[in-house]
């Protein structure tokens, strides 16, 4: 079994800092780089690079909304066009510091409220995912296997890879709770602990009610904002060792 380990990463700005970002890079197999909209700027997404590339890594552009104030996690009424546009100003900046590193910009995804944006206009999600296959017709796009975004990045010919997160709790209908809502953001080792493990024996995960819930992913994630973010990386990793797993990049998952 083999299984990439993915966190997001660089989201401080100038001398504010969030998370602990080389800690989890040596405990990731993929990373989400924030490009300077809800996180972010020119030298922390060029330290991102670096680091990525010492210890192999495979990185991607993490777009958000132009909200550093809110961190992207504030809706924001946006035209889906301009949205698009602001997706591809990201990757494009992530690409061009990537490419003067000798390193490769393998994937590209949305952060924070922008998935409930696009959960509720499909057109969000649809022309950024035109926009990245213009841009890169091998790039990968890492989603819940049961969101539009990610069936549309199918329908279109992008390389996908499902996705569940270690820190976050779920409905009924394999959704995230909103973060907004009590126990949403999973922060107890033991819970993670156990959750991974059902993840990896079986491929479930248990709803906040009780429901067992099938998720077809092959990339874990950890969000570095969570508290304990790295003992959650940490307990995720060793749960995938223990289990006789491989922790590898998703660009080894995916044809």
């Amino acid at each position: 079994m083999k299984i990439d380990i993915n966190s997001d990463l660089g989201e401080g700005f100038g001398r504010w800092k969030m998370g602990d970002d080389e800690g989890l890079m040596k405990l990731v197999s993929s990373a989400n780089i924030a490009c300077g909209f809800h996180g972010g700027d020119a030298v922390i997404m060029t330290r991102m690079v670096e680091l990525a590339k010492q210890r192999n890594v495979a990185i991607g552009a993490h777009c958000g909304l132009p909200d550093l104030m809110g961190f992207g996690r504030v809706a924001m009424k946006i035209d889906p066009r301009d949205m698009q546009k602001h997706a591809l100003y990201q990757l494009g900046a992530l690409y061009a510091i990537a490419k003067v590193a000798d390193y490769k910009v393998t994937h590209a995804g949305t952060h924070g409220v922008m998935g409930n944006m696009a959960a509720e206009n499909h057109e969000y999600i649809e022309l950024i995912l035109d926009a990245f296959k213009k841009f890169d017709k091998d790039l990968i796009y890492a989603a819940a296997p049961s969101a539009h975004g990610f069936k549309y990045a199918r329908k279109i010919g992008l390389r996908t890879v499902g996705k569940v997160f270690a820190d976050r709790a779920y409905d009924d209908e394999g959704r995230l709770v909103n973060r907004k809502l009590p126990g949403a953001v999973i922060t107890d080792l033991d819970a993670v602990k156990r959750n991974m493990t059902q993840f990896l024996h079986d491929g479930t995960v248990t709803s906040q009610s009780g429901k067992t819930v099938k998720v077809d992913a092959k990339t874990v994630l950890i969000h570095s904002d969570t508290p304990g973010a790295v003992e959650i990386a940490t307990a995720v990793r060793d749960a995938v060792i223990a289990g006789g797993g491989q922790v590898v990049p998703f660009t080894e998952l995916v044809n």
